[in-house]
This record gives C-alpha cells, sequence and structure tokens, in this order.
C-alpha cells in the first residue's frame, strides 16, 4: 500500500499539473470505486466547470480542493494509481475513474485491485460523517505536532509491540510497513520491543529516525513494490537504498548479518538481530 513518502509523491504531481485548470467532464468506469455520491451523474454534473485551487495530503489520503469549496478525497489503498494523461491514450482495463480537462488532458484513476475509493464531498465539514477514518488520524509525522513528547504519551499508553504502535494512524498518519521497518532499524529497536518499555533517549531517537526515513522516502519519489508510480508513471527509488525491508536474508548494510523476517499482527517486519536486538532495544 503506498505510505506517505509515496502519497506526499503523488500530491507534489498533482499539484503541479492539475490547477486552475476548469475540467469539462468525468467519468466513471467502475461504481464501486466511487463511495461518494451515490450517482455517477451527480459526480459527473458536480465536477464540470471546476478547477483544483490546491492539493493536500492527511496521511495516506490525498485531498484536492475545488474553486467552490468542494473536496476530492482519494485514498489509493492497494494498487491505485493517479495518472496524468498530457494527450489522450487508450483506455487501460484497470481505468476506474476518470476526470477530463481541456484540449484532451486527462486525470484517471486507475487501480488493479479495486480497493482505493474516491469520495466528492461539498466541504471539509462533511469528512466527519463520511470518512470517519480520516478524521481521526494522528497529527503528521513531518510536522511541529508530532514531538518526541507526543510519541512518548502514545507509546506508552498500551504494551505491544512497536512495529504495530508506528503502524497505529492515530500515532504517525501515513507510517506504514515499509518506513515503519526502516525508523526502527535506523533508531537500532527491535520490532518486537514493547512500547510502553522505551526510555526518553529511545524515543527521541526513534522520533528522529522517523523524520529521516519519511523525508528520504519522498526525496526518492518513494518506493515502488509492484504497482506505485508518479503521476507521469514514473517508479519511486527509495527501494534500491532500504536498509531493511524487502532485504530477507539479503547482509545487512551495517554489520553484514543477514536480514530476517518475522510476522507481527499479520504483518511482515524486517530486522537486523545484530544492530537490533530486543535486549538492547528494551533498555537491558
Amino acid at each position: 500500500m503506498p505510505e506517505l513518502p509515496e502519497v506526499e509523491t503523488v500530491r507534489r504531481g498533482l499539484e503541479a499539473l492539475t490547477l486552475h485548470q476548469p475540467l469539462v467532464g468525468g467519468e466513471v468506469c467502475l461504481a464501486r470505486s466511487l463511495a461518494y455520491p451515490d450517482s455517477p451523474d451527480v459526480f459527473r454534473n458536480n465536477l464540470r466547470g471546476r478547477y483544483f485551487v490546491g492539493w493536500q495530503r492527511r496521511g495516506k489520503y490525498l485531498l484536492g480542493t475545488f474553486d467552490n469549496g468542494a473536496i476530492l478525497v482519494v485514498h489509493l489503498r492497494m494498487s491505485g494509481q493517479l495518472l496524468w494523461l498530457a494527450t489522450p491514450q487508450p483506455l487501460c482495463s484497470h481505468t476506474r475513474i476518470r476526470w477530463f480537462f481541456p484540449e484532451g488532458m486527462e486525470l484517471r484513476f486507475v487501480d488493479q485491485r479495486t480497493f482505493g475509493r474516491c469520495w466528492l464531498l461539498p466541504n471539509f465539514e462533511a469528512i466527519a460523517a463520511l470518512i470517519p477514518t480520516l478524521a481521526t488520524l494522528g497529527p503528521e509525522p513531518l510536522s511541529e505536532a508530532f514531538s518526541p513528547a507526543f510519541l512518548a504519551a502514545q507509546l506508552h499508553r498500551y504494551r505491544r509491540p512497536l512495529k504495530s504502535a508506528l503502524l497505529d494512524q492515530r500515532i504517525v498518519a501515513g507510517m506504514g510497513n515499509i518506513y515503519a521497518d526502516e525508523s526502527l532499524f535506523l533508531a537500532a529497536l527491535h520490532p518486537l520491543t514493547p512500547s510502553d518499555a522505551l526510555n526518553p533517549n529511545q524515543v527521541e531517537r526513534l522520533h528522529q529516525t522517523v523524520h529521516q526515513v519519511l523525508e528520504a522516502g519522498i526525496a526518492a519519489g518513494g518506493t515502488t513494490l509492484r504497482t506505485f508510480v508518479s503521476t507521469l508513471g514514473v517508479n519511486g527509488r527509495y527501494g534500491g537504498q532500504a536498509w531493511v525491508y524487502g532485504r530477507k536474508g539479503q547482509p545487512c548494510r551495517v554489520c553484514g548479518t543477514p536480514i530476517e523476517q518475522l510476522r507481527i499482527a499479520g504483518r511482515s517486519s524486517h530486522y537486523c538481530p545484530q544492530c537490533q536486538p530486543l535486549s538492547r532495544a528494551m533498555g537491558k
């Protein structure tokens, strides 16, 4: 699933390509990809003549603001892509929703696994009722609100594996499997470390490494494992520089020990047993 760096990469592309161009129409190719409104006709009619004035990212959600205050929300989920086409292109079989711009330009939502969703909302206030998971997200990890004190308070609320805590969107909005593994490696913390066992120095180090890996991921245009591409169809480059994620059996880039993998709450976790021993992570 695209995580914060991937979604931020898409947001920057949309910001550069789609603003202040009046839409001339739209098309819903797969009804279930449109979560709101229920009617594709209402969706199309509410688009015509409108134009985007800005794009935001909240966690893994994209929010495009129209000139009349309406909001387009997109969640890419497992395989969603938002592709910008400067000239008309043949329709691929996985095209779900289309937005038509002047001179044959088009924004196309392509989603092979069909888990992605789009909402066209009248305003920001509608988010709480129609997309409650978006309304309850925690702070953005690159914002001032995501402070070491906030992180410590959240981690110490429950005793659970640290990896599971980092995937809690109420704690770190936009964090996912890839960058959680990377953050834990750079912080020298085992993914099974109880979240309430970290001392202040370990929390501070983890806070720093979350910033570090997310900024590196954004700079690399995200990670392409299967389907992720930017709005112009470019693959992300972070995977080639990952410390541990996706590198099971390969030598650690620091110590040479083979990277190991385990499953925590159904999710794969990659770590170096030498650089991230559980006893050291627990402060023993």
